[in-house]
């Protein structure tokens, strides 16, 4: 089995200086989701998931047109942590001054999330058993010893997702305790490229991750975190 997850390309947060709580994606953004979509192309995939986010949306439309998949779903539990719906259309500064100021929580409130917002206890919990329940339906689940049940069968999933979002989905298929900080610890760039697969050990499975944050196809000038 193997699974490529694909952050969204660069988004526009702030528009006229007023935050957007789901933006769209900035002109570099989508040269960027062109030169993803070139990457992947022609490859097969035999299911795509992607985020209901609209830089989600907007980044897997090339892809789509490019790789060879029968399935595409949309799925909520893909989305970002969610952060204060009320800081739609609020000056920019004012929500910069803000994630800034958060950074020096300590490290008990960061589990809370940014007031107003999703904690990141429910967003863990949203990612992981949405992740779980995806499996369940095709056969693979994690044993009680911590190693994983995966049928023989080929399978490629590619999921198309964001920074925060990718990072609980890694820790968890990596065996890692969360952090309240997981896009911090896997900190990948706009339309970057992480890949993991599986391999047979001890009478079980484990994922492998075999690249992160892979950006060979921009250019350095193209690169954005």
């Amino acid at each position: 089995m193997e699974i490529v997850l694909v952050r969204h390309a660069q988004p526009e947060w702030a528009r006229d200086r007023q935050a957007q709580v789901d933006p769209a994606l900035t002109e570099r953004g989508r040269q960027q989701a062109e030169l993803v979509a070139d990457r992947l192309a022609g490859q097969h995939f035999d299911e795509v998931l992607r985020s209901t986010a609209t830089r989600a949306q907007e980044t897997s439309a090339p892809i789509l047109e490019r790789i060879d998949t029968p399935l595409v779903e949309d799925r909520a539990w893909l989305h970002e942590i969610h952060m204060p719906a009320s800081w739609q259309g609020t000056p920019a500064e004012e929500v910069g001054r803000a994630l800034r100021t958060a950074r020096d929580r300590p490290r008990e409130e960061w589990w809370d999330g940014m007031p107003g917002g999703e904690s990141f206890h429910d967003f863990h919990a949203r990612v992981t058993i949405g992740l779980s329940n995806e499996f369940a339906e095709r056969g693979i689940h994690r044993r009680d010893d911590g190693l994983w049940e995966i049928p023989d069968t080929p399978y490629r999933l590619l999921v198309v997702a964001h920074a925060g979002t990718n990072s609980v989905v890694l820790g968890h298929l990596l065996g890692l305790d969360p952090e309240p900080w997981e896009w911090e610890r896997f900190s990948s760039d706009h339309a970057s490229i992480t890949t993991l697969d599986t391999r047979t050990i001890a009478g079980g499975s484990i994922f492998s991750l075999q690249s992160f944050s892979d950006t060979a196809h921009l250019p350095p000038s193209m690169v954005t975190g």
